[in-house]
């Protein structure tokens, strides 16, 4: 309902009760102004009411429009009086005079405060009648908005450039006085299947973006080009090129999930975990919306994640708030035994788990199994006195003996009863290597660094 529709009478009626309003009771008398002139809307008396004769005190029925009736609240629309001075004096004879001074103080006080007091000021009545007409049509245009069809949880091939064709989930119900950014959103019209990604430093344009069917055939070529073995730098540019134009366009749905999943799985792959961690967390955001994906998947990722950060408390939040459906699942279900593994120390466990891992877990537990391989290798030179270097390698999840054996130099370790034998017959002895190993372990693994967390 637009303000421009209003009555004349309805215009001065609202323009004197904002008027009349005070720092005290404003909040609450714009509150229920908006709930009478909606209730009339609905009724549609907005023409019929007489409102001049509209009261600004306790509900009386008879001087109410019909609209009212009935109505047990009582609207506090009069703001509170104002304080009342004592300006008046006795004379010396008892009488009550008024003096020169209270006439200097009187005028002193309504300068003091020239809005709240001097109704005389039309401009102001004016400025707050438009600023109160605003508000109101923009709570009507949100409620319209709410309860219209077009804003479901699809998306529509079938749209216009006035309404956002690829909103897919229902925005949260917002502020009225904030602006609403969906009447803003571009549809691309440029038809180039690759384009570099640049970051946005002005408004987007609609001849750079690329609309919701381009879209598509990028990203078919895009896995085309990976299968082909392209260079994963290119590849990496060429998709956030591709998320850019989604998010611009406020793109959510299942195609969105794909792109996010698709580059997370190849960021994991060439050990771009800056990309990762980012595909990651909009992942989240857009499961929680709702949108289908490999949610399994990527819930064992981020439970694999929170291990290598050590993030104990936030993984014991996130582990308590999975469904027994994921729990079901073989990712979860792998990603969850890793973390009951590294909780009670059984090493043996976790690096059979380590070479089952499902997926694209291997690549993340890559991570920090050499932390948990140097921590297990403490608690073998603990116990044993000499273990031979391929019970290391069958232990610890190594393919060969040489990479055990770089793995124990590398960590100060690499200490054998007989050095010169070849490493097949090679012996360690624990008793010397426990305490360099230790060393290292509290040098090297004492804090944990993750790049592109959020």
């Amino acid at each position: 309902m637009s303000a421009e529709s209003w009555p004349p009478s309805l215009k001065e009626w609202v323009a004197k009760c904002l008027g009349q309003m005070s720092d005290s009771n404003r909040q609450e008398a714009q509150a229920e102004l908006r709930q009478v002139i909606a209730d009339a809307f609905e009724k549609s008396t907005l023409w019929t009411t007489d409102w001049a004769g509209v009261q600004l005190q306790r509900c009386e029925c008879v001087t109410l429009p019909e609209f009212c009736r009935g109505i047990s609240s009582v609207y506090s629309l009069l703001p509170k009086p104002p304080p009342v001075l004592n300006l008046k004096r006795k004379s010396a004879d008892g009488q009550i005079t008024n003096s020169k001074k209270s006439k200097k103080a009187n005028k002193a006080f309504a300068n003091s405060y020239p809005n709240e007091y001097n109704y005389s000021d039309q401009l102001a009545l004016n400025r707050r009648a438009e600023r109160f007409q605003r508000e109101h049509e923009l709570e009507r245009s949100r409620m319209s908005s709410n309860n219209n069809p077009k804003n479901n949880h699809y998306y529509s091939q079938h749209y216009s450039a006035s309404v956002n064709p690829y909103r897919t989930r229902d925005e949260p119900e917002g502020d009225p006085n904030v602006m609403d950014w969906d009447r803003y959103t571009i549809v691309g019209t440029s038809q180039e299947i690759f384009k570099d990604y640049l970051r946005l430093t002005s408004e987007p344009k609609p001849e750079t973006i690329r609309p919701y069917a381009v879209l598509q055939q990028t990203l078919t070529e895009l896995k085309k080009r990976w299968r082909e073995k392209v260079s994963y730098s290119w590849i990496c540019n060429q998709l956030k090129s591709l998320r850019q134009d989604l998010t611009v366009q406020r793109i959510k749905n299942d195609f969105t999930v794909q792109v996010y999943e698709i580059h997370a799985r190849m960021a994991l792959e060439s050990n771009d975990m800056v990309e990762y961690n980012q595909c990651q967390a909009t992942l989240r955001i857009l499961y929680e919306l709702g949108i289908p994906g490999k949610v399994e998947e990527f819930t064992a990722y981020r439970i694999l994640m929170l291990l290598h950060g050590r993030n104990r408390s936030e993984l014991n939040l996130y582990v308590g708030q999975l469904t027994p459906q994921q729990k079901a699942s073989p990712a979860v279900g792998h990603a969850l035994g890793v973390q009951r593994a590294l909780a009670t120390g059984n090493y043996h466990s976790l690096f059979k788990l380590y070479l089952t891992a499902p997926n694209m877990g291997a690549y993340i537990m890559d991570h920090f199994i050499d932390r948990e391989r140097a921590r297990a290798l403490l608690v073998i030179t603990k116990s044993y006195m000499k273990i031979p270097l391929a019970f290391v390698q069958d232990e610890l999840a190594f393919e060969e003996l040489e990479e055990a054996r770089t793995f124990l130099s590398t960590h100060g370790a690499a200490v054998f009863v007989d050095p010169k034998h070849p490493d097949s017959q090679k012996v360690l002895d624990c008793r010397q290597a426990h305490p360099k190993l230790q060393q290292v372990f509290d040098d090297k693994y004492r804090k944990v660094m993750i790049k592109g967390a959020i």
